[in-house]
């Protein structure tokens, strides 16, 4: 199912790949690929690629939703030399896309055949003395590990957060679509967190994402689109990709 909302399209894919199209601009995806989400995709329509973290990186993922001509904004920490599966370098993807790497506090502005967008880059992680904190401080995603992204889609700004908690400064983004991060399990957000950051940020539109691709991330969508709603926030399920 995609999501439509006026003139804007968003498509959860599975895990933390989203396809985001104004109509008539350009196509941006975020984090495409992992977990078989993309099996047998290959849309090929993307204008932009953005890759939050290491557990995100999935060159075959990116390759299959990535034009030619396609820009990918990568965070600058990733590191295919460090991950612990067999992956394509991204030099090698290098040799066939645009690639931009970002730091936590970028602005880059991406030329597309079908417009330009704008991407801000926001530090985003698991806080050491957070919810998701083990009892000696450590967590998944440290800062410095990985970043959220907001994008400028026509007239659309569209923020993914990543592999986050729901920190208080997101509500300082000007968002209209706010993807919600609600997998929990000491990963990210839980889907409580990421209601209350949507009260908080007060977007257009929620639509979570991220969440039962596997037993660690399962969460109740339904539950969290009535808290969010309840909160006369409007809110959207895509919940066919829920289970890819």
């Amino acid at each position: 199912m995609t999501v439509r909302y006026d003139d804007f399209s968003v498509e959860w894919l599975g895990y933390a790949t989203a396809r985001l199209e104004p109509e008539g601009g350009p196509v941006a995806y975020t984090d495409p690929g992992r977990y078989g989400v993309l099996d047998d995709y290959w849309a090929r329509d993307g204008d932009i690629v953005v890759v939050t973290h290491d557990h995100h990186y999935d060159p075959d993922g990116i390759r299959s939703v990535a034009r030619e001509d396609a820009t990918l904004v990568i965070y600058d920490a990733v590191d295919s030399a460090g991950i612990d599966r067999d992956v394509e370098s991204i030099d090698s993807l290098a040799d066939d896309y645009d690639v931009i790497r970002v730091d936590d506090e970028a602005r880059v502005d991406v030329a597309t055949p079908a417009g330009e967008v704008a991407v801000w880059s926001v530090a985003a992680y698991n806080d050491p003395e957070g919810p998701n904190a083990g009892p000696d401080g450590s967590v998944i995603h440290p800062p410095g590990f990985g970043c959220g992204f907001l994008l400028g889609l026509g007239d659309r700004t569209v923020f993914w957060p990543g592999d986050s908690d729901a920190f208080d400064g997101f509500a300082e983004l000007d968002v209209s679509i706010f993807l919600a991060n609600i997998g929990g399990g000491g990963l990210v957000s839980d889907r409580h967190a990421a209601a209350e950051l949507a009260e908080a940020m007060d977007p257009d539109l929620v639509v979570p994402i991220h969440y039962d691709t596997f037993e660690q991330l399962e969460a109740d969508g339904e539950a969290f689109a009535g808290d969010v709603a309840a909160r006369s926030i409007p809110v959207a399920l895509d919940a066919r990709s829920a289970n890819q």
